[in-house]
């Protein structure tokens, strides 16, 4: 185990600059998650920590080393690709042993099969030791990917996307054998991704990442609920939070397009000080109820579509100016273009500074 440490990293590429002044601690045995959508300078920050990328600037310390003067081959990190990085010819067993082989670790056949077994078993393919990988599953592949990483026993694990391209059944299954592997193993992995849902069944720790840059860094539970800026807000959570154009007065919040009033929740009155005027209100689909009967406090809309997912309906509902989503119960039904009264928990509001888009209301 070992923690892997960025101080003021920044990488450019001509004029593009694909991280700028990272700052971040992933501690030793963490599953820490590099959350990001497409070209946010995931990638390249993995790249730059595994030595594949050299910073322009910054360091980088691995197990409370500075390692940026060392080649990738002597920063002992296994990188996990997006892209099965498997030799086609070779068998699974000798997938396995190819990281073992090289002269410098001076390892004995009986201590190499052991590794090789041992992992084997641990991801389930030890019935396929002896198929040649270019006969393997999509997750057999990523599977003997991963078992390539951890035979090396390296101080940091790695991991680029790994489970981007396999089908959501399967993703599901390895999201759940790799925290109960990396728990196991009581290893440090560094993982990135693009899927919150990936970020939040996982990880200990989240960094969101935006354009080069940390935009929040903590717990799930405390990126999810209290979401530093309108961008943490609507990428992770899925629907996505609702954003309405509203403005404070006094204690209560209104949506004057719509004719949509609620009373600000206490709590939230004193975290808003004096603040009064124009904002963003944020409200989660799950945090909104519904109602086919007028109620006191509630307003109303129309229904626009309805999704059904099983378990929960994802309800669509229109106003004068917005559409926003409803999570609600699956045994709600009603037709498209019904009227339909709502409420919004206010306790569960979020309100966003309509200029810098930070969230006006910190735990």
């Amino acid at each position: 185990m070992a923690n892997v440490k960025l101080e003021n990293v920044t990488k450019r590429f001509g004029p593009i600059t694909a991280i700028n002044k990272l700052n971040f601690e992933v501690r030793s045995g963490e599953f820490f998650v590099l959350l990001g959508p497409t070209g946010a300078g995931k990638t390249t920050t993995l790249r730059c920590v595994a030595g594949l990328e050299k910073q322009d600037e910054g360091d980088i310390y691995i197990d409370n080393v500075n390692v940026n003067s060392f080649d990738p081959a002597h920063r002992d990190v296994a990188f996990v690709f997006q892209y099965y990085s498997l030799y086609p010819h070779l068998t699974v067993r000798e997938n396995l042993e190819f990281p073992l082989k090289p002269k410098h670790r001076k390892l004995p056949e009986d201590e190499i099969n052991r590794r090789v077994v041992e992992v084997a078993k641990i991801l389930h393919i030890d019935h396929l030791l002896d198929r040649r990988s270019d006969k393997l599953s999509g997750g057999e592949m990523q599977r003997v990917s991963i078992g390539r990483a951890i035979v090396r026993k390296p101080k940091v694990f790695l991991m680029d996307e790994p489970l981007s391209n396999l089908d959501a059944k399967l993703r599901e299954e390895l999201r759940s054998e790799l925290k109960h592997l990396q728990i196991d193993l009581g290893a440090t992995f560094f993982f990135v991704t693009h899927d919150q849902v990936e970020a939040m069944t996982m990880a200990d720790r989240i960094a969101v990442l935006n354009k080069g840059r940390i935009l929040q860094m903590g717990a799930p539970f405390d990126i999810y609920n209290h979401p530093a800026n309108m961008f943490v807000a609507s990428f992770v959570g899925s629907p996505a939070m609702n954003f309405f154009k509203a403005e404070i007065v006094k204690n209560e919040v209104l949506v004057p397009e719509d004719n949509i009033k609620f009373s600000i929740f206490k709590e939230h009155l004193s975290k808003l000080g004096n603040f009064q005027g124009n904002v963003v209100l944020g409200i989660r689909p799950e945090d909104i109820s519904l109602s086919l009967e007028r109620k006191e406090g509630f307003a109303s809309g129309n229904i626009y579509n309805i999704e059904n997912m099983g378990m929960e309906k994802i309800v669509s509902i229109k106003t004068k100016n917005y559409t926003f989503k409803v999570v609600t119960k699956a045994d709600f039904e009603a037709p498209i273009n019904e009227k339909v009264y709502f409420n919004f928990d206010m306790q569960k509001a979020h309100y966003f500074n309509l200029e810098t888009r930070d969230n006006l209301i910190t735990p």
